[in-house]
């Protein structure tokens, strides 16, 4: 693995935004950043190859534009312009890659539909560990959130969420999701003692997987917080007020079926924060 961060680049003003994350973290942790266009779309047209070769030197030429601004904080950057499929292109070129940065042009619940086909299958296929910037403003928000299971990706996953929340100097929330064993017929109707077990186990596993965090980390503030609920809706409700939510990408339980499944969608599609998916 690289000490190098990839960052995709599209035409989308939610790349300034990505960018912009991906150089604070390189210049804060002394990385460096590559840049990467991809032109896609070809489908083999007669006069297609002029339109295209057009199409990667106007990329490279704003991707160099972009260079000039990055190296002004101190940072060493790249460019890389390619043809194909965006999705493929990426996640080759992120394979030795310490992160991969990605922007969504999704704004929130409000303005429109879901967004992030693209960042599913991207997130779905990386190999290193993928951040994604919604189009939103967070400078005013506060805090580092993580969804923990036991697993051990979920492990890495509250690992990667610490030394970014260290990094940041926010506090960190480590938050474990519990849902009551669904059974054919089931009413919703549970005994308060199951309840309070589950909370109960929950708890634990939850004191269990942050407790190595401060002898790492002895300056940082960390809150515990133990819910029944869906995992999606939990979580996308608390990153509302967050500046990073980091999750992982497999492992067990209904917190951890992203990528896998319905959560990883809602999760990634309607982005409530800068996300970050840990493998």
């Amino acid at each position: 693995m690289t000490n190098r961060i990839v960052v995709g680049i599209t035409d989308a003003p939610v790349s300034r935004r990505a960018l912009d994350w991906a150089v604070q973290r390189a210049a804060d942790r002394r990385q460096s950043v590559e840049l990467i266009s991809v032109v896609g779309g070809a489908v083999g047209a007669v006069g297609e190859r002029a339109v295209i070769e057009e199409a990667m030197e106007t990329s490279r030429q704003r991707l160099e534009d972009e260079v000039r601004r990055i190296e002004e904080r101190g940072v060493v950057a790249t460019v890389r312009v390619e043809r194909g499929n965006p999705v493929k292109r990426l996640i080759d070129a992120a394979a030795d890659a310490a992160l991969l940065v990605i922007g969504s042009d999704y704004r929130g619940p409000d303005p429109g539909p879901a967004r992030g086909a693209h960042g599913v299958r991207i997130v779905s296929g990386a190999r290193c560990p993928v951040v994604v910037v919604p189009d939103l403003d967070v400078s005013g928000r506060s805090g580092v959130l993580v969804g923990a299971d036991g697993s051990d990706v979920s492990e890495r996953a509250i690992a990667f969420a610490a030394a970014e929340a260290d990094r940041m100097r926010e506090p960190l929330t480590v938050v474990t999701v519990w849902t009551p064993v669904v059974t054919p017929h089931n009413p919703g109707v549970y005994p308060e003692e199951y309840l309070r077990n589950m909370q109960s186990l929950a708890e634990e596993a939850l004191a269990l997987s942050v407790a190595g965090l401060r002898q790492d980390y002895p300056d940082l503030e960390i809150v515990k917080h133990v819910e029944e609920g869906y995992p999606s809706e939990i979580l996308n409700r608390m990153a509302g007020s967050a500046r990073l939510a980091v999750l992982g990408s497999h492992g067990r339980g209904a917190v951890a079926r992203l990528l896998l499944g319905s959560i990883s969608e809602e999760v990634l599609a309607r982005l409530a924060t800068i996300t970050s998916i840990v493998r």
